[in-house]
């Protein structure tokens, strides 16, 4: 109700007896859609601050504002040291004015998406400056149209059939909401009325609460549960611009961060606990190399053209299945499974190397979920941002990233969405320690393997993120493509050049198939 006329009919008089009198020192705005008026009266600052960015739209009127140092725009000029002679409210409408000594009249239309601050000169009708010029129709508001009457009696509430949207319009959602619980919709019309003069009167009684419904939100109805309570609303208005804006905001952005690093321990934790289960199976199975040497054993059985036999695995006593694929050869297979065999430790050394580094993850993870729920202001949670730049791809939603986000096999994989996010991945995300690739001498995207935390890079996932530089790439459609890769600190922008041209040092090449996304490394956005 803080942008309603219920309550601004208060906060106008509260206004003039704090600012009448005083002379506008500065206007200007340091962020967007937020304007702050100077005004001085005996040697003291006394500062006026609309937020007016969409749906945050408040007021405040705090003792001080410091103003930066830079990136501030002066505003209404022609203000600079007039004096506010007063303050009012237009009548049953969603804003307030200040008028001058010079004549001129400064209206704050507070309604909702389309709030605005409207400068007239003195007998003019429409205003010659906006502080929000995208709102189009207010280069024509005639300030005299925001002056309404209302037809309050009895009668016109019997014309509407108790109607409390069309009896009285500027009513808004909590006394709106107070009426329903009441049971206005189903009652009659005498009984309505009764209620609405009951609700009128709690209206004129000035108590301002501050309650938490669907956020912080002031009221002028009784709350048993209100989180405070005011008898002076520039007081009221005050807190609420802290509770809401302010502290809002902080507790978003803070519970915001703590979701992305809660979920990157979600994910880290599944991970740990599937290859654990992945590394028990492989040291519990039979190595390969023992059905080969049952096949090798039995080679007779595959005679004229067999692909399907039944053998007696003599390790184990039990019967197995062999399928050959067409034209295959039984020693070919038994080849394979020796080849397999031999790389099962190298696996089995790689599965337990990454599940280290996602242990030692879990913990530093722990760490800074930690540190940010003991962040109790906007200061500390902006000193801690700035000292984790690297975690800026985990913090920001997926959506809103240069990069597509793949996993494969523990390891997170970054492609480029296009020229210029190319160059704002490698400018703001990648880390010197990370792997680099590109498809050789084509245009295509830039792709980024993340080696924070990781002691080796597999073979398979070298391959794996290769296979999406050429996929993502001229050569697409290739079935076998060159793909280079060096560390990222061997990749660099030159001054000037084209989006998306870098100079690269130190580079390798891998021969890949193109191969795009799949289950197994399918993206998250």
């Amino acid at each position: 109700m803080h942008l309603n006329f219920h309550f601004l009919k208060y906060l106008a008089p509260a206004l003039n007896d704090a600012y009448a009198g005083n002379k506008i020192l500065s206007c200007f705005s340091q962020s967007k859609d937020e304007l702050i008026i100077e005004t001085e009266n005996d040697h003291c600052i006394h500062p006026i601050r609309a937020h007016l960015l969409p749906p945050q739209v408040y007021l405040s009127f705090p003792e001080q504002f410091h103003r930066a140092k830079r990136n501030s725009v002066n505003l209404f000029h022609e203000l600079i040291e007039d004096t506010i002679k007063e303050c009012g409210v237009f009548s049953f409408e969603r804003a307030f004015y200040f008028d001058f000594e010079s004549g001129k009249k400064l209206v704050f239309k507070l309604h909702g998406n389309r709030s605005n601050v409207l400068l007239y000169q003195k007998e003019d009708d429409t205003p010659t400056l906006l502080f929000r010029n995208e709102i189009k129709e207010d280069k024509e508001l005639d300030w005299k149209s925001l002056e309404r009457q209302l037809d309050l009696s009895y009668d016109r509430f019997v014309e509407l059939a108790g109607n409390a949207s069309q009896f009285l319009p500027t009513l808004g959602a909590i006394p709106r909401g107070w009426l329903k619980e009441r049971g206005y919709p189903e009652a009659e019309i005498d009984h309505k009325w009764k209620l609405m003069q009951e609700l009128l009167d709690i209206l004129d009684s000035p108590l301002f609460a501050l309650v938490e419904k669907e956020g912080v939100q002031l009221s002028l109805l009784p709350e048993p549960d209100a989180l405070k309570t005011f008898s002076d609303p520039i007081a009221a208005t005050n807190e609420l611009f802290y509770l809401a804006l302010v502290k809002g905001n902080f507790d978003k952005e803070k519970n915001s961060l703590l979701k992305s690093y809660q979920d990157q321990l979600k994910k880290t934790v599944s991970y740990i606990q599937k290859s654990s289960s992945k590394l028990e199976e492989l040291r519990a199975s039979a190595p390969p190399s023992q059905l080969a040497d049952v096949i090798m054993a039995n080679l007779h059985e595959f005679q004229e053209g067999k692909l399907e036999v039944e053998l007696l695995d003599f390790y184990t006593g039990s019967q197995v299945k062999v399928k050959l694929k067409p034209n295959q050869k039984p020693q070919l297979l038994a080849e394979s499974l020796y080849r397999k065999s031999k790389n099962r430790q190298i696996e089995l050394d790689q599965i337990e190397k990454t599940i280290a580094s996602k242990i030692n993850l879990k913990t530093e993870l722990e760490q800074k979920i930690h540190e940010i729920e003991e962040i109790t202001g906007h200061k500390g949670l902006k000193t801690y941002q700035k000292t984790n730049k690297e975690d800026k791809a985990i913090t920001k939603e997926v959506s809103g990233l240069p990069f597509k986000v793949f996993e494969y096999e523990g390891f997170t994989i970054w492609v480029g969405k296009s020229a210029k996010d190319n160059d704002e991945m490698l400018r703001g995300f990648i880390h010197k320690d990370d792997l680099w690739l590109h498809a050789r001498q084509v245009p295509g995207s830039h792709v980024v393997i993340r080696m924070k935390g990781m002691s080796a890079l597999p073979n398979s996932v070298l391959e794996r993120a290769a296979g999406l530089a050429a996929f993502y790439s001229k050569f697409k459609t290739e079935s076998l493509a060159p793909v280079i890769y060096t560390e990222a600190k061997f990749v660099r922008k030159v001054k000037g050049s084209a989006p998306g041209s870098v100079m690269v040092a130190r580079e390798k090449v891998v021969m890949v198939p193109p191969v795009g996304p799949d289950e197994e490394t399918s993206a998250k956005k």
